[in-house]
């Protein structure tokens, strides 16, 4: 294992970290921007939730910000290798006939925390205070797009970031389960931010559905503010009562038509 204490390994490993998180921002993010805004656009228009045009400049200054993010991502990657190294994080490696049952309930813990840890920051962020100096960046993007989904102030990156680091104090996760949770929050944010409505007419009635965060639920947030401060599930909204009124009549509301498969190989 490289020695993270020596400093210009820990720069190079910040650098890898960096690289690999901008590959896989640009990856996804630019998927999704290629299939739903490029690719037989019109399919998805009645699913838009803001039918209003992206600003001038709106995704190029979206990729910088998320750029940025993505280098500060980097060092905390570097840094919870570090710690790793030194015995503080419960990382492991080994692999029993348990983890087929204990991954995806690391999975789980770790993705509820941070939910938790999200939801209180987000309400936090929004205080008249500290928005502007915070958040107010990833707020510039009225209407979403998939870019939106790293497009942070460098303070926000950081705040988001330090989350992991701490679960993985008291979570065992195994580094199969850390790049899945990783890669499930950027394929979510992702879709979250897409202005294009994707999951089906009776996801949000759905008992399980309905704790699911999708691009309807969080461009509301975008458009309200005060409302939808959840990162993956509804869980605190609902209980804190900071979900809007406006999201079931608006998920059914582009959801109303409804494509079959025959309508599906005809597009």
């Amino acid at each position: 294992m490289p020695d993270f204490l020596n400093l210009p390994q820990f720069l190079l490993a910040s650098l890898a970290f960096a690289l690999v998180v901008i590959f896989r921002y640009l990856l996804i993010s630019g998927a999704f921007y290629l299939f739903f805004y490029h690719w037989k656009p019109q399919r998805w228009q009645e699913r838009k939730i803001n039918q209003k045009a992206h600003l001038p400049g709106q995704y190029q200054r979206e990729i910088v910000w998320s750029l940025i993010t993505s280098g500060i991502f980097g060092v905390f990657g570097a840094f919870t290798a570090l710690g790793w190294q030194l015995g503080y994080f419960q990382i492991y490696t080994r692999f029993s006939g348990w983890d087929v049952l204990y991954v995806p309930i690391s999975i789980l813990l770790a993705l509820l925390i941070q939910e938790t840890y999200y939801y209180w920051l987000h309400r936090a962020m929004h205080h008249p205070r500290v928005y502007r100096y915070v958040h107010r960046v990833h707020h510039d993007s009225l209407i979403t797009s998939p870019w939106t989904s790293f497009s942070f102030h460098p303070l926000e990156s950081i705040l988001q970031a330090l989350i992991f680091p701490l679960i993985l104090l008291i979570v065992p996760m195994h580094p199969v389960a850390i790049v899945f949770a990783l890669t499930f929050m950027t394929f979510t944010s992702v879709i979250n931010h897409l202005n294009i409505e994707l999951y089906p007419r009776a996801f949000s009635a759905h008992w399980l559905g309905k704790h699911f965060i999708g691009a309807t639920h969080h461009s509301l947030h975008h458009k309200q503010f005060r409302y939808n401060f959840g990162l993956y599930f509804t869980i605190w909204d609902l209980w804190m009562k900071t979900e809007s009124p406006l999201y079931t009549s608006t998920f059914n509301k582009k959801n109303a038509k409804k494509y079959s498969v025959k309508n599906r190989m005809e597009d």
